[in-house]
This record gives structure tokens, sequence and C-alpha cells, in this order.
């Protein structure tokens, strides 16, 4: 069997960044996540979620960055690190403690894949950091920009402007872009 050319990794759709009362609160998850739907459906059989779960040693620098952000400090098997969408048999999951979802299980699961197209929250945050990691490990990645959300538009905006500058390790298109579908 021939080994698919893409992955689709899906960054960080939790409860925490879909709920309007979390800290964390992604304001645009909504629309992000009816993009994400169409591209499972599109490669279904080789899809892999990343879930954010906080690492309760809170080791250096994160000790700081969760007195700033003290109401996310659940245990990881608090709901709110849930994943929002529907997960298929045979997709993977990669939960970490940290922005990148990039490390040694992300680059075993994907091994003989060249090309990642990576969409999620917080394009700002986790997904721009596993971007980075990702194409530093020599991976294509296509980002689904319409697939993917900021903690503000100006956020997300100001992260997408930055990972276009990386073509063409980075290819930035739309989820119709991605699925060739023309505007009529």
């Amino acid at each position: 069997m021939t080994a698919p050319s893409s992955a689709l990794v899906v960054i960080d759709m939790q409860r925490i960044f879909a709920e309007p009362t979390s800290q964390w609160f992604t304001p645009r998850y909504a629309a992000a996540a009816t993009q994400i739907e169409r591209l499972t459906e599109r490669l279904a059989g080789n899809v892999i979620w990343t879930r954010f779960v906080r690492d309760p040693r809170e080791d250096g620098s994160w000790a700081d960055y969760y007195a700033r952000w003290d109401e996310c400090r659940d245990p990881e098997d608090s709901p709110v690190w849930d994943l929002t969408m529907p997960v298929a048999e045979g997709d993977r999951i990669v939960s970490l403690p940290t922005f990148s979802k990039w490390g040694e299980e992300l680059a075993r699961l994907t091994s003989e894949t060249p090309r990642l197209v990576v969409c999620g929250v917080a394009t700002d945050c986790c997904v721009l950091s596993t971007v980075l990691g990702a194409i530093d490990a020599g991976k294509h990645v296509t980002l689904v920009t319409d697939a993917c959300a900021g903690a503000s538009d100006l956020a997300h905006e100001q992260a997408l402007e930055l990972m276009g500058l990386l073509s063409p390790m980075i290819e930035c298109v739309s989820t119709d872009e991605y699925l060739g579908v023309r505007a009529s």
C-alpha cells in the first residue's frame, strides 16, 4: 500500500477555545470548525487531531504563563480539554502540554507523509508553533487559512503574514482553494 501524500493535522479544536466564557476563547472558532469539517471529509483516513493539555508541574516560564491565565489550570482529564469535533475511527490524537504539537509522536505518525495540511486554533500560538517545528523537520506545510482562527482577527492575520514569508515551505490557501472549488 502506498503512503498518502498528505496528512491533515487539526490543531487544538477543544472546548477551552470554543466556549465564550473561557479565558482562551477564540472568536472565530465556529467559522474555522465549519471549514475543518470539509477538510476532514476530503482527507478522511489520514487525520491527526491535537490537544493542548496543561502540565500540572508548570515548569519554568509555564508558572508565569498560568499565573496570567489562572482559569486555565484544569487537570488533564477535565472536559475543557475535550475535542469539540467528531473524531472518526482510525483518526489519531496527539496530546501535549506545549504550544507546538510537532515532536516525536507527530513525526512518527507522519514519517511516510511528505506534506502536512494544517488547520485549527490558535493561528498565532499553537498553529504557528507546530508549523514552524514541522518545516524545521523538512515537512512541506499547506496552511488552510480560513480553517484557522486566532486569539483576535489581527493576531490571526499577523501570524498568516509571518508564515506566508516562509514560502515555499509553507503554502497558505483557503479551504476552497485546497479542495479545488471554483467560484461561480
